[in-house]
């Protein structure tokens, strides 16, 4: 079996819109002056308390600034032009390893436990992944828990394990728990940054990401 782990922002569902105006509505609901688009996409990945850190210091409004961001994606995701769209290719190659008798599927994100529920419930992936990791039960990327426990849960091992995201967090986490990385271009962080952060290599779309991960299967 290989057990082959997702993240959800920037690799499964392009999320940046809600992000950002999430974002801004929490720093304007505190009186500070919201981030650049780029810097509000770097930090997508990490849980909202290192999120919020990286963004305004430890010593800023970080508790504040996760509650309205909270409020606020929840109001938000209700409009239509903030709305999570998968990726092109995505629901495609994800019902293909669902059917693979030797995939077992799995998700760390720093997305709450209650998001990731409402993002399967509205794609109709109830039962498909055998381990789900959330901001809500384990230490946030890039600390290796979140595939460690996944392992865990799968009963399969760092060797037979790929983690598939677009972030430096993804593949840091992947390398620290001594399992294969693959990065993703079209999520929030650079290829080159990905490389550097331990990635085996990038993809440029889902149909290149199958072909890899088919490949990675075979060997």
């Amino acid at each position: 079996m290989t057990l082959i782990v997702f993240d959800v922002d920037g690799t499964l569902v392009d999320s940046q819109h809600l992000i950002v105006a999430a974002q801004g509505a929490a720093f304007a609901a505190v009186g500070l002056p919201a981030p650049s688009r780029e810097r509000a996409l770097s930090v997508v990945g990490l849980s909202l308390p290192q999120a919020f850190t990286a963004l305004v210091g430890a010593d800023g409004p970080v508790t504040a600034l996760a509650t309205h961001y909270k409020a606020a994606f929840g109001r938000l995701r209700a409009e239509a032009a903030l709305r999570e769209p998968l990726f092109p290719g995505a629901a495609d190659l994800l019902a293909r390893l669902h059917a693979a008798p030797d995939v077992s599927l799995g998700i760390a994100t720093g997305k709450s436990r209650r998001g990731v529920d409402h993002l399967v419930a509205t794609y109709g992936w109830e039962g498909w992944f055998s381990t789900i990791q959330t901001a809500d039960d384990a230490p946030s990327k890039p600390h290796p828990a979140m595939l460690e426990q996944a392992m865990t849960e799968a009963g399969i091992g760092p060797a037979e394990t790929i983690m598939v995201g677009d972030t430096t967090y993804d593949m840091v986490m992947a390398r620290g728990a001594q399992v294969t990385g693959i990065g993703v271009s079209w999520g929030y962080h650079e290829t080159d940054a990905l490389l550097t952060a331990g990635a085996l290599q990038v993809v440029g779309s889902y149909a290149e990401l199958g072909a890899v991960l088919d490949a990675r299967r075979r060997a």
